[in-house]
């Protein structure tokens, strides 16, 4: 079990650092121009979560607790090759008896030879890097699940600021044709106050869209570490999501770096807890050696008549811890927190079941959803289209009433407003199917294959 998650987690190391060093030198490039000069960038799906898995700080934590967790699986192990320590107790001659040692220089080795625990605690270091490992890899997909809905969100802004740039110009044309009318007597006051508020409407919609463009592009540019300034998203850069089949979604949490790093983080306490357990009534063997050499013009040697310069030892020392309640306590202390690690690594698995079954479910409704405002949008533009078509030729519609100007820029609103529902529920859609995917194990792969796509991060000035 313990190869297998080291293998997969090479493989995720190895993936991760694909990136080719043109796309790094070309990102790094743009990246100083647009630090260097005010301008508008346009960048590409691919090249916003290349930049966020490279610079994000949640990601460059992960990898900092992966590099410390090797360097501990690392002082586990080096337990078991000898220390070497030098020093010198040189000095003047002692007044009457000798004091201490005399040495110019020494130098003493030690190291462990055996102990019960320790193998225990090397195989929780190791766990523990496991736990790293998934934790990195959780991270990664987490901030590439999060600059994708943002990007999304982003484009779909921008999408629909256009569209409702044109919807106000509709409504104040609206206005304006109501307030003809009514002077020539065609429409009531009501008809005027009616087209007022629809322009007031469209207004509000607006401002408050722009308020949401200006915080989907902060929040975008915070994640990829660029200027939020004229940051703009490339629309043919958006790949097509597929939408995660259920014989593809892999059984249980074998999938899920986050479930997997929590299992793994109570196996290291587990093993921690084990250690501590044998820690009583086992011998431990340790290795010692040290060399010495005294200085001759002190006057040890009218005190020792076997006084020589060259002094050295070597030997092993064995111990029997008998009885010790401090680590009786650690041990039990040891003993409640891996059960508590486990337990919370099933709650969290459990949580991640509901979660992801419930996310499957909006998933096929937001489908759903989307083909009836897509369809509903198809047939809004089918009848704005038949409308100008009776207005050019001058005919009136199936009941015989003859369309107008004012007939013309309601439909228009109407197809826009419709057109705008389709934006949103696109938007939900693409962003449930991130979130599914990452759920499913099926973001990364993903995110491989998008990799093969060239990027793109345009700067205009």
């Amino acid at each position: 079990m313990e190869s297998d998650t080291m293998n997969l987690y090479r493989f995720r190391t190895t993936s991760s650092q694909s990136m080719s060093l043109s796309l790094r030198l070309a990102v790094t490039a743009c990246a100083l121009v647009l630090v260097c000069r005010p301008a508008h960038a346009q960048i590409s799906f691919t090249t916003a979560i290349n930049l966020a898995l490279q610079s994000n700080p949640r990601v460059l934590a992960g990898q900092a607790d992966v590099t410390k967790a090797t360097a501990a699986l690392s002082e586990t192990r080096a337990v078991y090759i000898p220390s070497i320590v030098g020093g010198s107790g040189v000095g003047p001659p002692p007044y009457g008896f000798p004091l201490g040692q005399p040495s110019i220089f020494n130098f003493s080795a030690q190291s462990l030879v055996l102990n019960f625990s320790q193998r225990d605690y090397i195989r929780a270091a190791r766990a523990a890097l496991d736990a790293a490992n998934e934790s990195l890899t959780d991270a990664r997909q987490a901030v590439a699940e999060d600059v994708a809905v943002t990007y999304l969100a982003l484009d779909r802004d921008l999408q629909r600021d256009a569209a409702l740039a044109e919807e106000s110009d509709y409504a104040a044309r609206l206005v304006a044709i109501v307030q003809d009318r009514l002077d020539s007597g065609q429409d009531s006051r009501l008809d005027l106050l009616s087209a007022r508020l629809t322009n007031a409407q469209i207004r509000l919609s607006r401002l408050r869209d722009q308020d949401e463009t200006a915080n989907d592009r902060a929040h975008l540019a915070r994640l990829i570490g660029l200027p939020e300034k004229g940051l703009g998203t490339v629309k043919d850069s958006v790949p097509t999501i597929t939408t995660v089949e259920d014989s593809t979604v892999l059984p249980g949490i074998a999938n899920n770096p986050g479930i997997l790093a929590a299992y793994a983080n109570a196996k290291s306490k587990s093993q921690i807890a084990f250690g501590d357990a044998r820690y009583e009534l086992r011998p431990q063997v340790s290795f010692g050696a040290q060399y010495s050499r005294f200085a001759t013009f002190s006057n040890y040697s009218a005190y020792y008549s076997n006084f020589q310069q060259n002094n050295a030892e070597v030997g092993i020392q064995i111990t029997l811890p008998i009885f010790d309640m401090v680590h009786r306590s650690k041990a039990r202390v040891s003993a409640a927190e891996a059960v508590r690690a486990l337990h919370d690594a099933d709650q969290q698995r459990d949580q991640f079941l509901d979660g992801r079954l419930k996310l499957q479910h909006a998933t096929t409704e937001l489908a759903a959803r989307f083909e009836v405002a897509d369809l509903d949008q198809q047939l809004a533009q089918q009848q704005l289209d038949v409308m100008l078509v009776q207005l050019q030729s001058g005919n009136g519609n199936s009941s015989g009433k003859q369309m107008t100007p004012k007939d013309e820029q309601n439909a228009r609103i109407a197809e826009r407003e419709k057109y705008l529902v389709v934006l949103n529920t696109t938007l939900q859609l693409r962003q449930a199917q991130i979130k599914l995917m990452r759920q499913t194990g099926q973001l990364e792969p993903w995110l491989r294959t998008l990799s093969a796509t060239p990027s793109t991060l345009v700067v205009k000035p």
